[in-house]
């Protein structure tokens, strides 16, 4: 089913206009003071996840009583909407614990479970990304696209969660730190605005939840990226937290490398 362009219109407007509300919420809570939690996968948690998802989650209900929401810090209401918001408030909870810059709020929508716009907001940076399929991608309103994919033994790619990687996949972890020219260690959301935006040539990742991967997807592909898991599968519900984005001719050869 295609959707009017005035509902993708209002849907991308309300987007832009959460992460803009959402960004001072954070921003309250950034290089000061503030007591840590550990969850159950041990990760951290604050109070800034908590207030900016509660903040988030109480604009949506206002503007779109019938959508679903699906958050990191509070789980799933209404998952089965035709519409359904996943969030994730502070994506890089432990740049934002350590004063770093590079930590974001990432907010998705999806229509009966397909993405259809994603937003990644870097309230530090004052910048934020946003588009979809038939939107294009858009950098602080300025059209934006991944750039051509040079061969891997010259690209630039980004390996988030370093690591994890080198713990879990340790081989394959060697062959991408040989294969590239510029492999360069990351975590988040950010580099993910940095490959759409045209900045580095792809995106190696471990350890994501689909609140991690679903607002970066419709970017990826609005800046004609390729994004699946480290088999070359399409996300989703059953992913397991790998995931690859790059140009498609550089995506196939980082598939080899991560065989």
């Amino acid at each position: 089913m295609t959707l009017p362009a005035a509902d993708i219109a209002e849907f991308l407007g309300a987007a832009k206009d959460l992460a803009a509300s959402a960004a001072p919420v954070a921003l309250r809570h950034f290089r000061r003071p503030l007591a840590v939690e550990a969850k159950v996968d041990t990760s951290p948690v604050t109070e800034a996840d908590r207030e900016t998802e509660a903040h988030l989650r109480a604009a949506i209900r206002a503007r779109f009583p019938d959508h679903g929401i699906v958050g990191e810090e509070f789980g799933a209401e209404a998952q089965g909407a035709a519409f359904v918001w996943t969030l994730d408030p502070i994506d890089g909870t432990k740049s934002f614990l350590s004063g770093h810059p590079l930590w974001g709020t990432l907010i998705a929508l999806s229509h009966r479970g397909r993405p259809i716009l994603g937003v990644i907001s870097m309230p530090a940076l004052g910048e934020v990304m946003y588009g979809g399929p038939g939107l294009g991608c858009r950098l602080d309103g300025r059209p934006v696209q991944a750039r051509p994919a040079p061969p891997l033994a010259e690209a630039f790619v980004m390996i988030n969660e370093l690591p994890r990687i080198l713990a879990a996949h340790p081989a394959q972890a060697a062959r991408l730190l040989a294969a590239g020219r510029f492999p360069r260690a990351a975590a988040d959301c950010y580099s993910y605005l940095q490959f759409a935006a045209g900045w580095v040539d792809a995106v190696v990742d471990c350890g994501l939840q689909p609140y991690d991967w679903l607002a970066v997807l419709p970017l990826v592909e609005a800046a004609g990226g390729r994004i699946t898991d480290w088999q070359g599968r399409p996300l989703g519900p059953e992913s397991d937290g790998r995931v690859l984005a790059a140009r498609p001719e550089l995506h196939a050869e980082l598939l080899a490398c991560l065989a």
